[in-house]
């Protein structure tokens, strides 16, 4: 365990819950759309192939595929300043269920991976009412975005977790392939049909609200009883192994 993670009540050996964060947590496709429509309509874009690109893709990635023509960082700053203008003025709305979830989680057990900017994601979160935990992953942290494993991995680094020791959390198929290639369980959320890879589906986040806190809660007491059975056959006398190798073994 990390000093951090043992001042925060984080989990020793249990597992880390890792949440993306527009549709997963907070429902903002009505923002993303409206952004996006906006964005598009300054360009003279069709405004419904814009949005089928952003969809998938993140911003630079999109004005490549949508306006080779048009100077990106000209594409960039008008579109970071939409966003920002909608995070003061538009409306947001947590899904059912998130606030309970993050709550019941223990402080260092969990983080939030965004393809979106840290700022913008604290000001939607104070405008639904929702924790934020030490840990947020965005756009600007890593050099390749989701479906690259690297926002997940560097995640569970600054939590100090193995991969095998987190759970993903998505509602989207780029970020369910991230959580797969980081080699993390997926579990997909806020969908009708289930995205490809997941190892469970919930079409809605308050559905998977109780079995996200019975994961994370039973596999601590799992491998923390096989740590006591370990203890009391070896004698009083034996050291526990250090909480690295701990979790690196356990199922």
């Amino acid at each position: 365990m990390t000093d951090a993670l043992a001042r925060t009540g984080g989990p020793a050996h249990g597992t880390y819950v890792l949440f993306d964060v527009d549709g997963t947590l907070i429902d903002a496709v009505a923002n993303q759309r409206r952004v996006w429509a906006t964005w598009a309509e300054r360009y003279g874009l069709d405004v419904d192939e814009v949005h089928r690109v952003a969809l998938r893709t993140r911003p630079v990635e999109t004005f490549a595929q949508v306006a080779a023509d048009r100077d990106p960082r000209a594409c960039l700053a008008l579109l970071h300043a939409l966003e920002d203008e909608d995070v003061r003025s538009g409306h947001y709305a947590a899904f059912d269920g998130a606030a309970r979830l993050l709550r019941e989680l223990p402080a260092g057990a969990w983080a939030l991976v965004t393809s979106n900017y840290e700022h913008r994601v604290r000001g939607r979160f104070l405008r639904t009412g929702l924790p934020v935990p030490e840990v947020v992953v965005d756009a600007a942290a890593v050099e390749e975005g989701k479906p690259s494993p690297a926002p997940y991995l560097l995640a569970a680094a600054r939590l100090g977790a193995a991969p095998e020791d987190c759970l993903v959390v998505e509602d989207a198929p780029s970020g369910v392939e991230a959580g797969l290639r980081a080699g993390m369980t997926v579990w997909g959320v806020n969908a009708a049909v289930a995205v490809k890879g997941v190892h469970r589906h919930f079409t809605g986040l308050r559905e998977a609200v109780p079995h996200i806190l019975a994961h994370a809660s039973a596999r601590g007491r799992a491998v923390g009883s096989s740590r006591r059975q370990a203890v009391g056959s070896s004698g009083s006398g034996s050291s526990l192994p250090d909480a690295g190798r701990d979790r690196g073994a356990s199922p």
